[in-house]
């Protein structure tokens, strides 16, 4: 003979009593915890981020590639505009890639703004070891 309970669904497996350990009822919700943990997360990803900026993201040292002209087999003229600090410096990577995207040059340039100024324009002729497509400046930074 087997025994039945009332309170079983029709369907739902019946398990030997004491066999299995005692069923535990759902615990209670707790919806302010989840809040807390979405907010201290925030917190700690927008202090991440600021730190970030603050290390890489120096809005100062801005560059714009003004033109890249006098290609040939072995060179590439590039002019740029580089923001510095007022009277400052930076250092310029430059580069130059061929038709394929392969790297033929890479040089640091060293460029200072006369005086007071912030923005220095100049222009730099990269020696190239295979016929460049396109010269442009991947970065400037404080020189030190």
């Amino acid at each position: 003979m087997t025994e039945t309970h009332a309170t079983t669904t029709p369907g739902a497996p019946v398990f030997p009593p004491g066999r299995y350990g005692r069923r535990r009822n759902p615990g209670p919700r707790r919806p302010w915890l989840t809040a807390v943990l979405l907010a201290v997360a925030l917190a700690v990803s927008g202090l991440v981020a600021f730190r970030l900026y603050q290390q890489y993201g120096d809005p100062t040292y801005d560059v714009q590639v003004i033109t890249y002209t006098d290609i040939t087999d072995t060179q590439v003229v590039v002019a740029f505009r580089v923001t510095v600090p007022p009277g400052g410096s930076a250092v310029c990577l430059l580069r130059a890639r061929d038709v394929d995207g392969a790297e033929v040059a890479r040089e640091q340039v060293t460029v200072t703004a006369p005086g007071d100024e912030r923005s220095i324009t100049t222009r730099h002729r990269l020696t190239t070891s295979a016929r460049p497509f396109i010269g442009e400046v991947v970065r400037c930074r404080p020189s030190s």
